[in-house]
């Protein structure tokens, strides 16, 4: 009965994950078009296989998402954009 208190003691304090409140940039920056012939920006919505990220993840409205899907598979026609790849960025 060496502990008598109730009292739970951490080797490390539990951390408490604060996560950001996720936003469109798009509407954030002002943008009305989602030009296809930047690769660059367009590799920002890309994972390291050239998949496209979804909505829940790059927080994305509806409306830009589809944007972005078209100008990638745009881009991937005109081959600026690969369809697939083994590490990208």
């Amino acid at each position: 009965m060496a502990n008598t208190d109730n009292e739970i003691r951490y080797l490390t304090p539990p951390t408490v994950d604060v996560k950001k409140k996720k936003y469109c940039r798009f509407l954030k920056a002002g943008i009305k078009y989602v030009d296809y012939k930047d690769p660059d920006f367009l590799k920002k919505f890309l994972n390291e296989q050239g998949k496209i990220l979804p909505r829940r993840i790059t927080g994305t409205s509806m409306k830009f998402q589809k944007k972005v899907a078209t100008a990638v598979k745009r881009a991937r026609h005109l081959a600026l954009l690969p369809y697939v790849a083994d590490l990208m960025k």
